[in-house]
């Protein structure tokens, strides 16, 4: 086949018959991908919303956003592909033959994806929650498909696996209305405990933000080897916790500091032989 064969008329007509008709499904197919996203952008975004709205929890209510997305993704690639002119039976076979392999290959991310279910149907933490898990503590921010994401207190971002947090021990502070406060108070053997029972049951008296439907416990835990150490319990609400923490222990040294009160501290004697 020479040169003017190939570009005679009746193969160059073939070629742009070719071009046009694959081009256009092309751009179909890059069209249904575009518009697709943005629609199950949009989509996903007023359910969110209305979930919002009728004040579903926003726990769940990502949750579902980020699986009906990822959903809507998946049918929109096969409808591009479609367009292309690709078997999509066959696609979606393959589809299942890879997604066995790769399930397969990502036990790991199966496992968090099936910890992120049992985190939405139990809900043993929500979002807005001050929790403890994976060995790490912080507010809530996002439980997504995979992962948990959480603000410490100083501000830092830990993303942890959903496996993780369901795998181990979860300590939620937020979701009881009340706290106690326990505090132990080291004084020397020589203070008079009666009086330093009374100047820690004035301390808690005398503060708005202890429960006063609730017993304060003050009581000898210990006698250790410098001191007598003694339990001070008063309950708050949750949200006084850590304030009346800090202020309590500054209230009781500079009470016992009045009241002439030894606190014990470890000490040190130097002997110096001149030998």
């Amino acid at each position: 086949m020479n040169i003017e064969s190939l570009f005679s008329q009746d193969n160059v007509g073939s070629i742009i018959t070719f071009v046009v008709a694959y081009g256009v499904k092309i751009i179909l197919a890059v069209a249904i991908f575009i518009v697709g996203k943005w629609i199950a952008k949009k989509v996903t975004g007023f359910l969110g919303a209305r979930m919002n709205a009728s004040n579903v929890d926003i726990t769940v209510s990502k949750f579902v956003q980020n699986i009906l997305y990822y959903i809507a993704m998946v049918v929109i690639i096969i409808a591009a592909l479609g367009q292309v002119g690709i078997q999509t039976a066959s696609f979606v076979a393959i589809i299942a033959a890879a997604g066995l392999a790769v399930g397969l290959a990502l036990q790991g991310s199966l496992a968090n994806f099936a910890a992120g279910v049992l985190l939405i149907l139990f809900r043993p933490v929500k979002v807005g929650d001050f929790v403890e898990v994976a060995g790490v503590a912080g507010v809530v921010q996002e439980i997504s498909i995979f992962s948990t994401t959480l603000t410490t207190g100083d501000n830092k971002t830990i993303i942890a696996a959903n496996a993780s947090v369901m795998g181990s021990n979860i300590t939620n502070y937020s979701t009881q209305a009340t706290r106690r406060v326990d505090m132990v108070v080291g004084v020397a053997y020589d203070a008079n405990l009666d009086q330093v029972k009374t100047i820690l049951k004035e301390i808690a008296d005398a503060d708005d933000r202890v429960l006063k439907d609730k017993d304060v416990t003050i009581g000898v835990v210990e006698l250790a080897d410098s001191s007598i150490n003694l339990v001070f319990r008063p309950w708050v609400n949750s949200a006084d916790y850590w304030g009346v923490h800090f202020d309590f222990h500054e209230r009781v040294k500079n009470r016992f500091d009045e009241a002439g009160i030894g606190i014990p501290y470890p000490t040190m004697d130097l002997n110096v032989s001149k030998d």
